[in-house]
Order: C-alpha cells, then structure tokens, then sequence
C-alpha cells in the first residue's frame, strides 16, 4: 500500500511523539535522535518528525511511500513521460533508512516518491559512499536534491 508521506520540522520531540500517538492511535516505528517516523494506517500516511532541520511548525518536505522498487521505477518513467524535471537517488542511506527514490521537481515543492530497503545507522545521506550532510542549501530536507553526490540527474528526457 502507498501512502502520502508529511515530513515536520518540530519544536519538541518529545512532545511531538506524544500529542501524534494520541492524534493518530499509533506509536512511533522509530525514533532515533533528533528523529522520529510513524506508519499510520488510518489515515494512511508516513508521519516524519525532525528536530533541527528548520523553523518549527514548518514543513521539511512531502513524498509519497510506495510498496516496492518497481513503483519507484514507474514514477520515473511517468515523470520522464510527462516531461517532469527529476532527481534519481539509487541505495541511498538517508533519515536512518536505505533508499531507492526520485524527487519530482514542481512548481513550489518537490515530491520524493521513494522505497524503504532497510535501516541504516545514521539520519546522514550517503550515496555511492560520498557522505552529505543537510545544509542550508537543502532548507532542512533530508536527502533533497544533494547537485554533487546526487546518483543521477534527469531531464524531461530522462537523461541520466
């Protein structure tokens, strides 16, 4: 099952990990420092919380959480199809998991459509072993749009 991924930037973890697990009836799939995720069932969605990484009560970026790689593959080739300008990250170790994904450029936000493979170690991003932290220049979002250590860069031609 996919489901619409929200990721916030939150003053007080803690209490952020309070207030959805009695919002939404479901406690966190993993907490780590500064970190937190929840897979709520109903409504479907993937409740990313940071500490940190911007202005509290802001947004941090949105995606969408989809079942298998092979998802993953049909987003970029329907971006490709529409002519949508993307970035393509392969096994990339980013806010404690491992990754296949595509972060679809629009108009004011990006979407990162994306597969969990695993866990990994560290909130850091890693791709092709070349560590990125976020800075300001990614506003906060974790593992988005990375110009140097990104896997591969597509136009609306799909040019890797």
């Amino acid at each position: 099952m996919s489901r619409v991924q929200l990721a916030l930037n939150v003053a007080d973890l803690d209490a952020s990990i309070e207030f959805y697990t009695k919002l939404f009836r479901t406690p966190p799939a993993k907490v780590r420092d500064g970190y937190a995720n929840f897979a709520i069932a109903d409504p479907p969605l993937k409740l990313i919380l940071f500490t940190g990484m911007g202005e509290p009560g802001s947004l941090n970026h949105i995606g969408v959480e989809v079942e298998n790689v092979e998802a993953v593959a049909a987003m970029i080739a329907r971006a490709n199809e529409l002519g949508i300008e993307q970035e393509i990250q392969e096994d990339v170790s980013c806010c404690f998991a491992v990754q296949d994904k595509t972060w679809v450029k629009g108009p004011d936000n990006d979407w990162e459509y994306y597969y969990v493979k695993g866990d990994a170690a560290e909130m850091a991003c890693t791709i092709n072993d070349t560590a990125s932290v976020p800075t300001a220049a990614t506003e906060g979002q974790c593992c988005d749009a990375f110009t140097a250590a990104t896997v591969a860069a597509t136009s609306s031609t799909g040019a890797a």
